[in-house]
């Protein structure tokens, strides 16, 4: 026989295989669109709105459903209860981490946020005993942060009042806070050891290699030099990356509603004034200010499909079946945008999170940590940061677009997981 006839018949036949396996596979799960032999359901997403191809799908499929990336299932959770029913209601179920091919390489399965089982909650628990020993929590942060909001000032004020691109500098000082925490000191922005840490923050993991922990390397204990060290850099990546853009997208759409940033400096004028610095005490007497915060992490959903979790065993879940290692997506999307919940989720609108007297109103859909298991070790400091550099940054300027706010870009631009804002430039105008 011809040699390619009998290549094509090979290839025919592995493909049919391929298809076989996907289909006898998928009796337990829950649906989802028939897959492509080999490539899955690749094909049928849009890569430049995955958030959209989910929605799409879920009112189709329901609020979980399946999708394969390649050959392996993809379970997808779409919707608050969902989302809640899994990682809150059945968390230690749903607590594994999900597979993530284009990390697994560079973290080798170590550190906080890729690890699993045994790994994951040893070095979790550690991470959050070292911290809360190092200060996390007390009274000694806030007065760290209120430090870094201070000399981040001084910096903005170095700009003369002239176009600047706020990136760097809103990067700088998150990354000041996490080495304030660890090393119990912080450095000037222009410190050669300063920006080489942040140079190699936006590089590879791979590439960050550190003097700062000095342990004996042993390959039979969680605590070895590597996991360490790759534990350092995702306190240092997580710490500073998700704040810093979140912040600047936070003054992005200040810029684009210049009513709102009008409210929020009217009341830091009223309940802080202008000769001290802003508290973690004054929030509870911010209710506009808190809603703003709120409503920046909600709009511009940080991380849309959260990282991915995997269940730990198999877990029965709305009459479907999960194997044991399934990858799990649950969309932040759905969550945070949900109409239910939500009036106009797809506008910023502070009012979300205010009720009709004008006081903060709490909601369980508010998600851009996660929750449950594998929430954000770092959100108490995260909204610590937020609130704090925010409230310091508007007492002590007015911020002027560059551009009319109508002529204002917000729409995010996909990096990877995260959304970030497009980039922008603005002057910070010394009140």
């Amino acid at each position: 026989m011809d040699p390619a006839v009998l290549l094509v018949l090979a290839l025919s036949c592995l493909l049919l295989l391929t298809f076989w396996k996907q289909s006898s596979g998928r009796g337990k799960l829950p649906p989802g669109p028939t897959p492509f032999p080999i490539i899955g359901n690749i094909l049928q997403l849009d890569v430049r709105d995955i958030s959209k191809s989910l929605a799409n799908f879920s009112k189709v499929y329901g609020p979980v459903f399946t999708l394969y990336f390649g050959t392996k299932p993809t379970v997808v959770l779409h919707g608050y209860e969902a989302v809640k029913e899994a990682l809150i209601d059945l968390g230690e179920d749903f607590a594994g981490r999900g597979r993530f091919p284009i990390l697994e390489k560079v973290n080798k399965g170590l550190g906080i946020i890729f690890s699993n089982a045994k790994s994951w909650k040893e070095m979790r628990r550690f991470s959050l005993m070292t911290l809360r020993n190092f200060g996390m929590g007390k009274r000694s942060i806030e007065d760290r942060v209120q430090e870094e909001a201070r000399c981040l000032v001084e910096e903005l004020r170095k700009t003369n009042a002239s176009s600047c691109d706020p990136t760097f500098i809103l990067g700088c000082a998150p990354c000041n806070v996490i080495c304030s925490i660890i090393f119990h000191n912080r450095f000037d922005y222009k410190d050669k050891d300063f920006l080489k840490l942040m140079e190699k923050l936006n590089e590879d993991i791979k590439n960050l290699s550190s003097p700062w922990l000095q342990e004996k390397n042993s390959p039979q204990s969680e605590f070895n030099y590597e996991s360490l060290v790759i534990t350092v850099s995702d306190l240092f990546g997580a710490g500073t990356e998700t704040t810093s853009t979140t912040l600047r997208y936070c003054l992005l759409l200040l810029l684009k509603h210049p009513e709102v940033r009008a409210k929020v400096q009217e009341e830091i004028e009223s309940v802080i004034g202008r000769h001290r610095s802003p508290c973690m005490q004054d929030r509870s007497r911010m209710p506009y200010t808190d809603a703003v915060i709120h409503e920046v992490q909600r709009f511009i959903d940080l991380i849309p499909t959260n990282l991915p979790h995997a269940v730990t065993r198999d877990v029965y879940f709305r009459n479907y079946l999960i194997p044991k290692g399934t990858t799990i997506i649950p969309s932040l999307t759905s969550v945070l945008h949900d109409e239910k919940e939500f009036s106009n989720p797809k506008v910023f609108d502070p009012g979300h999170f205010l009720d009709e007297s004008g006081n903060f109103k709490k909601s369980d859909y508010f998600m851009p940590f996660s929750a449950g298991k594998r929430v954000c070790v770092g959100e108490g400091l995260a909204r610590m940061e937020l609130f704090l550099f925010l409230t310091t940054i508007l007492q002590n300027f007015n911020l002027k677009s560059v551009v009319e706010p109508k002529d204002l870009d917000i729409t995010a631009v996909a990096n990877g997981l995260i959304a970030v804002p497009p980039p922008y430039h603005l002057c910070f105008i010394p009140v």
